[in-house]
């Protein structure tokens, strides 16, 4: 009897629909919101935690640290092991260790278990973001990839404008504990949508062999640089040897593994696609935008807490309102993104930004309060959905799905490195624009002068009617100096919103420079142009 001869190999076959594909799209969400939230809360919540672990200040700064830390040292790894066993797989291994990490991690007897915990819990939320837009390209059918971006854009509002008030609220209610306790259900509900939501996919056709030096390099040296921005502000940045070590040794780390995935036969990251046009000039947008987002997540809370003395509950009530309207311009982002050329939209993002920075810049006064931020909040609101949705479908349409994961982790550091960076810039803006505005009012300020000693005696009579005349003297100073240091910390803020206004004029240039972008990725061109007429 002879042998049959092996049968001819099909055609590669498309991934399977996913079974739930909207419980797919909350996985995405679940994700980053994951990722970003947690962060956030341990910043707000700082004080607290401190407390809790008997931490002083310098020890303390370590612990938002640490996690980010380990969120940009995963990085390149995500993208391998995402392309090894899948993302699916690999997605939901992070989440459920993640869920266990949180629940103990309150738990710590001392600062080092803490640590130690934060950077295992970053570890293992450092693979929501690469690996969740690769799902949006590999397991969701082509129609759904605008509502995925657009959701993924919500993420980023909707966790950093929403974590002031649930500090505040666990702090008051509850207990501090609960800023990490919220994140069992949340990892334990993504679980739940990728199992059932998400169609398994396979890996990629060539599984890429492990890199272990680029691995390293890439993620040890990304890792110190961030830790070295983090830091650098508390430590009067190259002042500090401990800055200058960090940045130095992980720029001579970068730079080596650039080297190194350059001649590589089986590279860990596949640099072809990074530096394909687009995509660099593209990450630099994601990067700008990661520096207007903290107009809002850090100038607006710096000026209510330093000028108006709102406590972290009172600032999440203003923030909040920037968060609210992302569930109706999140959908309103997908639609455009699906009739219209995606840097129409990104470009109507970045003008809503500008102006609303540029709104609060020349009205700001020590007097404001939070309803008078919502104007300004609402433009914010829109324009970052817009600018960030739009600045991510335009570079998806540039991309092959086996890209994705390399795309994913080129993200992750852009939002990452992006977002310290402008926290650095606008922290230090903040301070010496804020320091040198108190030394010009102070200049104005001589003691025997007539108009301020007029001034001082208005105070000590309102002192008087509560305290006798030498107590209401020396309150009448105090008064005195806590204006000027409003007046000095305002200005500071408008000079920092008027900088990040004029970036986003930059970014807006830049996103206008460029030519459109193709239909769709290639290997996906008449299944998405056949899924666009059925759609459409």
């Amino acid at each position: 009897m002879s042998e049959e001869p092996p049968l001819a190999p099909g055609p590669p076959t498309a991934a399977p629909d996913a079974p739930i594909p909207w419980l797919g799209l909350i996985a995405v969400l679940l994700g980053t919101f994951i990722s970003t939230l947690n962060g956030r809360l341990s910043t707000f919540g700082l004080a607290d935690i401190r407390g809790a672990l008997h931490a002083g200040f310098d020890d303390g700064a370590w612990i938002t640290t640490a996690q980010t830390v380990a969120q940009m040292l995963i990085a390149p790894v995500a993208i391998w092991i995402g392309g090894v066993y899948g993302p699916r797989r690999t997605l939901l291994e992070a989440a459920l260790a993640f869920a266990a990490i949180s629940a103990v991690i309150p738990y710590s007897a001392n600062l080092p278990m803490f640590l130690g915990l934060q950077f295992m819990g970053g570890l293992a939320s450092g693979f929501f973001v690469p690996l969740t837009l690769g799902f949006i390209l590999r397991a969701l059918p082509p129609k759904y990839w605008a509502y995925g971006v657009a959701i993924y854009a919500l993420n980023l509002e909707l966790s950093l404008n929403i974590s002031a008030s649930l500090e505040g609220w666990y702090v008051d209610h509850m207990s501090w504990r609960w800023i990490f306790w919220q994140n069992v259900p949340l990892a334990l509900g993504m679980a739940a949508c990728l199992h059932f939501g998400i169609a398994r996919t396979p890996p990629l056709p060539n599984a890429p062999r492990a890199d272990l030096y680029g691995l390293a390099a890439g993620g040890i040296g990304l890792a110190l640089i961030y830790a070295g921005l983090d830091q650098g502000n508390r430590l009067d940045w190259l002042h500090s040897g401990e800055v200058v070590a960090l940045l130095a040794a992980g720029g001579v780390l970068v730079a080596g593994f650039l080297l190194h995935e350059s001649r590589a036969r089986h590279p860990a990251v596949d640099l072809k696609v990074l530096f394909a046009a687009p995509l660099p000039r593209l990450l630099v947008l994601i990067a700008f935008l990661r520096l207007t987002i903290l107009s809002t997540a850090y100038l607006i809370p710096q000026y209510l807490q330093a000028v108006r003395g709102y406590r972290a509950l009172e600032v999440g009530g203003t923030l909040v309102w920037i968060a609210a309207p992302q569930l109706v311009f999140c959908p309103l982002a997908a639609l455009f993104l699906r009739r219209t050329d995606p840097r129409l939209v990104a470009s109507i993002g970045f003008i809503f930004v500008s102006i609303a920075c540029l709104l609060v810049a020349h009205n700001l006064t020590p007097l404001w309060g939070s309803e008078q931020f919502l104007p300004s909040q609402l433009l914010q609101a829109i324009g970052q959905s817009f600018a960030l949705s739009g600045i991510l479908f335009f570079a998806v349409l540039h991309l092959r799905p086996e890209d994705a994961l390399t795309f994913g982790g080129a993200v992750q550091t852009a939002r990452l490195m992006g977002g310290q960076l402008g926290q650095a810039f606008v922290v230090t803006l903040t301070r010496v624009r804020t320091q040198t505005a108190s030394n010009l009012i102070g200049q104005h300020i001589q003691a025997g002068d007539g108009r301020v000693m007029e001034r001082l005696a208005a105070y000590a009579a309102v002192f008087r009617r509560t305290s006798d005349p030498t107590a209401a003297a020396g309150k009448a100073v105090t008064a005195l100096a806590g204006i000027v240091r409003s007046a000095a910390a305002t200005q500071g803020v408008i000079d920092s919103f008027v900088a990040v206004g004029a970036l986003t004029a930059i970014a807006l240039i830049l996103v206008m420079a460029h030519k459109p972008a193709p239909i769709g990725p290639a290997s996906h061109l008449p299944l998405f142009a056949s899924q666009e007429r059925a759609v459409l």
